[in-house]
């Protein structure tokens, strides 16, 4: 299924800087609406214990690219490819997961604290990992390049599309409660009809690069976004974190920041344009509309369970409450 992927790698895919922006604009109003059900106390609170943070962290910065290594090793794709998913594995974790984790009934304040330290700690990790697991996969290759993310770049993409929005919200919901209330239930339902036209959106631009590759490209995503989401349920299970805990970890770590893989990908000055990129850029590209998904899939199925506090020992995922 995955001999003939070295295809991809001479493919390039058409994304829209104009549906780019929109969709950070997006981004930044559902950050407002997440805000709006937080309060401070929340973020005192992870701070203040924070042993499922550390745990968070670890199983994203890893956990998840370890596993992402084995995989590859595994599967033998083409070298792109493999170096796609390493660099997905990389990236810290994306803001999409904060609404995941909302709809999701995880700990949000968990989630995006997670976010957010994950994103600053991107400056060194991303580019380490990326070394670390791309060179003990290949040894030489144009492909595998140093990384080199502009600290304040990282700093105002973070302080806009979550650091105001949030702020915002939860003075909002501090000074307005009544106000906070009545815009929550909508915000929510414009989130989704956002996110359902964000992917409609990105398969009819790519429409026939996705139809001729959407097999094996599908497969190799699928299995590798959910072995991150099941990596941080299990590592956050076995340590026994609270149930609420649990599920932020496990969609920390399973929905990666794949737009960041994008613009380090198609970044001249990192990968030049005469390198055969396809293969990476296909995979961070599915890889962000798949995790979507998932994390939908997901959130309405632990929206449904109760969130369970006790600290029981490890079960299988299909008959946890948490």
């Amino acid at each position: 299924m995955f001999d003939n992927l070295e295809i991809l790698d001479s493919i390039h895919l058409n994304f829209s800087p104009t549906g780019l922006f929109i969709m950070n604009l997006t981004i930044a109003f559902i950050m407002f609406g997440i805000a709006l059900d937080l309060n401070y106390k929340q973020f005192r609170e992870v701070i203040s214990q924070p042993k499922s943070l550390i745990i968070g962290l670890i199983s994203q910065f890893v956990l998840l690219p370890l596993v992402t290594f084995l995989l590859v090793k595994l599967i033998n794709p083409s070298p792109a490819v493999a170096l796609g998913m390493i660099l997905v594995a990389a990236c810290p974790g994306g803001i999409v997961s904060n609404f995941i984790s909302s709809l999701a009934k995880a700990n949000v304040a968990l989630s995006i604290t997670m976010t957010a330290c994950s994103t600053l700690a991107a400056i060194v990790l991303t580019p380490a990992n990326f070394a670390l697991w791309g060179s003990l996969y290949i040894k030489s290759s144009p492909l595998l390049r140093p990384l080199e993310i502009d600290p304040l770049q990282m700093f105002m993409t973070v302080f806009i599309l979550m650091g105001i929005p949030i702020a915002l919200g939860i003075l909002v919901t501090r000074y307005f409660p009544r106000t906070a209330h009545n815009l929550l239930k909508p915000i929510r339902i414009f989130s989704y009809l956002a996110f359902v036209g964000f992917i409609v959106m990105a398969f009819a631009n790519n429409f026939d690069h996705f139809l001729n590759f959407i097999p094996p490209v599908f497969v190799i995503v699928l299995i590798h976004n959910g072995l991150g989401l099941l990596t941080g349920w299990a590592f956050a299970k076995g340590l026994k974190r609270p149930g609420k805990d649990i599920r932020a970890i496990s969609i920390e770590t399973g929905i990666q920041n794949s737009s960041l893989a994008l613009i380090l990908i198609f970044n001249p000055k990192i990968f030049p344009p005469d390198l055969d990129l396809g293969g990476m850029a296909f995979i961070a590209a599915w890889w962000g509309i798949w995790h979507i998904i998932s994390g939908l899939i997901l959130a309405g199925y632990w929206s449904k369970r109760p969130v369970a506090e006790g600290t029981r020992s490890l079960k299988p995922l299909v008959h946890e409450e948490s």
